[in-house]
């Protein structure tokens, strides 16, 4: 009877590790309301996460349905877009607002398994780089974009990740004469 308990607990314990090792990379929080609101201050009301393509959420200044209801931008998680864009250890999961003129109204950083994250992409200063740029920036890490010893790698992808959604989403969602 004891090693039958052993056992079974061997089991469970392999289990929740073997789970605890999936990939994270499917996870996207379905409606960030906090995050969308730090993206878009003076926003009343975010759509949901729809299956539009490209998926993505709606910045608006009031209720959609009332007259005069202006569209102040759009918010997207990078995954969505760009799923093939790797890091040096994985995907990175970043949630990316747009004006509707073009320009990043932030980037937050929300998930990732990179090695020197802590020094680099996660640090709050590497997602301000990209506040007030336009889509047609260049986003190039050493250029435009501060390069950090040891995470090079990470850097570089986490710049392409936000520079290829954010142009994907502008040229599904944006009038080319709008852009600034």
């Amino acid at each position: 009877m004891r090693r039958a308990l052993l056992s079974l607990c061997l089991v469970l314990a392999s289990v929740v590790l073997i789970d605890a090792a999936k990939p994270i990379y499917g996870f996207i929080e379905p409606m960030p309301a906090a995050k969308l609101k730090r993206l878009f201050p003076a926003a009343a009301v975010f759509t949901p996460r729809g299956e539009v393509d490209p998926i993505h959420f709606t910045a608006y200044d009031r209720d959609p349905a009332l007259p005069g209801a202006r569209t102040l931008g759009y918010a997207f998680w990078t995954i969505d877009l760009v799923p093939g864009e790797l890091g040096y250890h994985g995907h990175i999961h970043m949630l990316v607002g747009m004006t509707t003129t073009g320009r990043i109204t932030g980037v937050i950083m929300d998930l990732n398994t990179e090695p020197y994250g802590d020094i680099s992409i996660d640090l709050p200063e590497f997602a301000a780089q990209f506040t007030g740029k336009s889509i047609r920036d260049k986003f190039e890490a050493g250029d435009d974009i501060d390069i950090v010893s040891r995470a090079t790698i990470s850097v570089r992808a986490a710049a392409r990740t936000v520079r290829e959604s954010s142009r994907m989403a502008a040229r599904a969602l944006l009038k080319p004469a709008d852009l600034r």
